[in-house]
Order: C-alpha cells, then sequence, then structure tokens
C-alpha cells in the first residue's frame, strides 16, 4: 500500500484502499450519498442549514488545530471531546483514527452547530506510536524515528444537522534524518513532545530533524486544510463562510 494520499472507510470500520501517486477523495457521507465528478458533491441546499444559524465547533483541544483554522480568521468554539482513544485490538492506523474522528464529532454534535473533529497518529512500520508518557519515552520514539521514512495519518470529520456526516483520512509520509543522541536527549527534555503523538511537532523545534515530507504539511501539523475544505463541501457548506 503506497502510504500517501487520502484514504477513507466505512464508518465504524472496514476496508481502505489508495493508489499510487493518485490524491483521491472517497468520504463517507450519512444523508445524501456523495457522487458526480471526482466521487463527490455537495449535498442539496435544502438539506443543510444556512451558516448563519450554525456556529462552529472544533471537537479537539489540539492548539495546533485551532492556530490553523485562525490562519483563516476561523475562530470555532473549542469542545474537546471526552472519549476512549484506546485502539480496538489489530485495529488499522486508519480506520483508529477516522473512528475517532467520527466519534469525536458525533459526541459534540446538538443542533444549532457543524462540527470538525480530527484524530492525528504517527505510524512506523506498521505500529501506532502515541503521545509519550515522560521525556524516556519521547526519547525512545524519536530513537525510532531517526534515520527512518513514516507516515502521519489524520481522520477528519465534518458534522452537521441529524445525520450529515462526511469523513475521510489523509497521510504525509515524512522523511527523518540521522539524530544524534545528544539532539535525543536535548529535543526529549525540551517540553516540546509531552503533547505530541510520535514526540515530535514538525511547525517546532523538531523541524530540523525532517528532511522531506511527501503529501499535506499541515496534516503533519494535525489538521489537513485542503481535506477539510472538502469535507466541508460534502455537507454541503463552505468552510470559508465560517470566518468570522
Amino acid at each position: 500500500m503506497k502510504l500517501s494520499g487520502r484514504m477513507s472507510s466505512p464508518v465504524g470500520g472496514g476496508s481502505s484502499s489508495g493508489s499510487s501517486g493518485v490524491s483521491e477523495l472517497s468520504s463517507i457521507t450519512r444523508g445524501y450519498a456523495a457522487s458526480g465528478p471526482g466521487g463527490w458533491r455537495p449535498h442539496p441546499p435544502w438539506q443543510t442549514p444556512s451558516v448563519s444559524s450554525l456556529r462552529l465547533v472544533l471537537a479537539s483541544g489540539s492548539p495546533r488545530r485551532e492556530e490553523i483554522l485562525a490562519r483563516l480568521a476561523i475562530h470555532p468554539l473549542i469542545e474537546p471531546a471526552d472519549i476512549d482513544e484506546t485502539p480496538l485490538p489489530n485495529e488499522a492506523a486508519p480506520v483508529y483514527v477516522e473512528r475517532l474522528a467520527v466519534e469525536k464529532a458525533s459526541t459534540a454534535l446538538r443542533p444549532g452547530v457543524a462540527v470538525l473533529a480530527a484524530d492525528t497518529a504517527v505510524v512506523l512500520g506498521g505500529a501506532i506510536l502515541g503521545k509519550p508518557d515522560d521525556p524516556a519515552q519521547a526519547a525512545e520514539m524519536l530513537r525510532s524515528l531517526s534515520g527512518r521514512v513514516h507516515d502521519v495519518v489524520t481522520g477528519v470529520a465534518v458534522a452537521v444537522g441529524g445525520d450529515l456526516l462526511a469523513s475521510a483520512v489523509e497521510w504525509t509520509e515524512v522523511s527523518v534524518g540521522p539524530i544524534s543522541e545528544a539532539r535525543v536527549g536535548w529535543y526529549a527534555n525540551s517540553g516540546e513532545p509531552d503533547d505530541k503523538a510520535g514526540a515530535y511537532a514538525l511547525q517546532g523545534a523538531a523541524g530540523i530533524f525532517a528532511d522531506r515530507i511527501n503529501g499535506s504539511a499541515s496534516n503533519v501539523i494535525g489538521l489537513p486544510l485542503p481535506l477539510v475544505d472538502r469535507l466541508f463541501a460534502e455537507v454541503g457548506l463552505d468552510l470559508l463562510d465560517f470566518r468570522s
């Protein structure tokens, strides 16, 4: 499987598929089936509430996601979702992050709001690297990433109304150069890895470690904006209409 581009899978699990060198969007919807050129089209306007009557909710406590939206002059209500984020037995990374994104969006959904939710994981050799518990675990993760290629996978879900939901998964390939033991110690104890999947933040000091990326840069930070924009269109909304 080529670990780049966009993928999607049925809500609640199922298979994911992708094609090498092809960026495709095949999002999940409930209410109005995706179809048309490119595999998707917006929900018809009579099924979607007016943006002027909606507040945007970001079902995440991630400052990075809030900052990314702020670049577009979008300032949502911040409502972190309290859900169990434990992977299910033998759950593949794309299924895992999409499941969590859908659960977060569903938890925050109520009348009068549109909900954006996301979950990001770092994947190395098929294993999901979560957030480190302490500097020692952060150092262990950095050593495992040193001199290797890994993937950052983000599940995104957008929900509005009673039954309109779109979700998909974005992959980005990240190549990390060799990291010396001195730099492992410096970064692991800097405090920056503490709440980061894979124990690093590309937009921070860890940018010195990344040789190159293949795919969405904003995905590595935690919110792939092009995909978010398409998922809003999928439920009949324009992301930029939420600017303030």
